[in-house]
């Protein structure tokens, strides 16, 4: 049988888990009703709170709560590995709890249960749309920040500039002589995907160049291929940005089969730099997080906010870099 939880108090005493959390932390903008009838609920179920507000406080705390997908996609597991990487350094222990999708129910779920282990902190990995209402109904006095999040969202954030990995794609395959590109996309309600949609059409546009209708995808190697075979039966493509390089390797699958030749008569640039882009045939050029400034950046960002005791509202953006392979060329004549 499990102990009781900061929901299970909640449900008794008829009131919010926040306003369990303002009980616990002794805040003063709550009813002495109230806090009596939140108070006999703890004494009831025999909850013993191991909140981070407490944490806070008493310094014990050296672990830190992560909630992220459970995923194999490779932006949100390297993020996750390179956070843990870099808590480590750090002199914390990483407590990650995976949900299957990224819901307010889901994530505030895993928020509590990190709680419950009194966190000193949380990190979100929140790289859909649907992580937004989630983020609205965390604990007061929970030190946050997400990762790879909303750009427009306010709170702490830090994520990968999206927009200008997008934009340097494009205008890599510009300058090496191609009148326009073509782009596939990750899925609909990624900001990842949105970023870089937005930096390839800005760009084309910036440069008077033609904006082909954007070829939406998901992140996987068989709808790269997929999109690929109607690229391959377009003579009029000659330059491709996919969104990452399993759909770029894809979308190589599918114009060998029809006999287009990469780099010499399509150019393809990916995004994400995997390990295996090196070894493509031909080697991939693509664009480069840089995962581990991101998750540095995200650790300092929640330990200001431990120190502080105070919530952040800061926006952080890590530029990523091109990686010049062999799958770029100047159109044929």
């Amino acid at each position: 049988m499990r102990d009781p939880a900061m929901t299970d108090v909640a449900r008794l005493a008829g009131v919010s888990h926040q306003t369990v959390s303002r009980v616990l932390n002794e805040h003063p903008n709550v009813r002495e009703q109230t806090r009596m009838r939140v108070l006999a609920a703890i004494a009831e179920l025999g909850y013993r709170p191991n909140r981070a507000a407490r944490a806070l406080v008493t310094g014990r705390s050296q672990l830190i709560g992560v909630v992220s997908q459970n995923s194999t996609l490779y932006g949100p597991a390297s993020l996750l590995a390179a956070f843990e990487q870099a808590a480590a350094e750090s002199g914390f222990a990483v407590s990650v709890g995976s949900v299957s999708t990224l819901d307010r129910q889901s994530i505030v779920a895993a928020v509590e249960r990190h709680l419950d282990h009194r966190v000193a902190g949380i990190v979100v990995i929140a790289p859909v749309a649907s992580t937004n209402e989630a983020l609205e109904h965390m604990p007061a006095g929970v030190p946050i920040v997400a990762i790879d999040g909303d750009p427009q969202r306010p709170g702490a954030l830090v994520t990968v500039d999206q927009v200008a990995g997008g934009r340097d794609a494009t205008r890599h395959l510009l300058d090496a002589g191609h009148r326009t590109v073509w782009h596939v996309s990750g899925p609909d309600g990624w900001f990842d995907s949105a970023g870089r949609i937005e930096g390839w059409r800005r760009t084309l546009q910036e440069a008077g160049a033609e904006v082909p209708p954007v070829m939406a995808a998901d992140w996987s190697a068989a709808a790269g291929y997929r999109a690929g075979q109607m690229l391959a039966r377009m003579p009029e493509v000659t330059a491709v940005f996919a969104a990452n390089d399993h759909l770029a390797l894809g979308i190589l699958r599918a114009l060998s089969e029809r006999g287009r030749r990469v780099p010499d008569d399509v150019s393809i640039v990916g995004f994400d730099d995997v390990p295996e882009a090196a070894y493509f045939i031909p080697p991939l050029t693509t664009i480069r997080p840089d995962f581990d400034a991101v998750a540095r950046a995200s650790l300092t960002l929640l330990l200001d906010q431990l120190r502080s005791g105070e919530p952040a509202i800061v926006r952080h953006t890590i530029a990523p870099t091109l990686v010049q392979r062999d799958s770029v060329a100047a159109p044929s004549a």
